[in-house]
């Protein structure tokens, strides 16, 4: 069965999901979907570097002869068509990186933005980034002191641990229903007064490519 993808269409179903949300709360939420939470070109020179001695040993003990200058040209080439079907594959980006250095780029990805985006700088310290990162099948909750002091803890670490397995398996409809899940919280303990202006944009962000 094919992965579902963050289509146009599940993108606005995500992002009227967002709006929906906000209008129940004085949170100030923002999703970000990233394709990826690093360059990876390391893993894509890795792969090149391996296809090419691969390459390298079959030319040195086929039994035909040959002019040795196809050597180089070979080698080559097998490095830079491994180095581009490294970067178009998630998977072996996957295969040839460690956990901690996916885990690490999500979370330096995820707190980056945090700053960025101006979710640290709200008044009412609302602020809340829920940020995927779908080559690292991760995904980062960071709130600030209001969310956290305002929600009950049992609920809320529930509520993360749901997002955070959505995470596991990237794909728009176990988002949209984590998102659901976490609206309602946010709606009960921190409901919509009309006094916290809207001071981040309600629109998520895609970065997909």
């Amino acid at each position: 069965m094919k992965r579902a993808k963050f289509d146009e269409a599940s993108q606005v179903a995500l992002t009227d999901c967002v709006k929906q949300i906000e209008t129940t709360t004085d949170a100030e939420l923002v999703l970000i979907v990233r394709a990826r939470s690093g360059s990876y070109r390391h893993a894509d020179y890795l792969f090149g570097a391996l296809l090419a001695f691969a390459g390298l040993l079959f030319l040195l003990f086929l039994p035909f002869d040959f002019h040795q200058y196809w050597v180089p040209i070979d080698v080559a080439l097998l490095f830079a068509g491994g180095a581009f079907i490294s970067s178009r594959s998630n998977f072996l980006r996957r295969l040839l990186t460690s956990e901690k250095f996916r885990s690490e780029a999500v979370r330096k990805g995820a707190a980056a933005m945090f700053y960025e985006a101006g979710i640290a700088n709200t008044n009412a310290e609302l602020g809340l980034l829920i940020y995927l990162s779908i080559l690292e099948r991760r995904l980062e909750l960071i709130a600030d002191r209001g969310v956290l002091k305002g929600v009950n803890a049992l609920e809320w670490n529930q509520v993360v641990f749901e997002l955070h397995e959505a995470g596991r398996k990237p794909e728009p409809k176990p988002l949209q229903e984590g998102l659901q899940k976490l609206g309602c919280l946010l709606a009960k303990h921190l409901p919509a007064t009309g006094e916290n202006p809207n001071e981040i944009p309600d629109a998520p962000r895609f970065e997909l490519k």
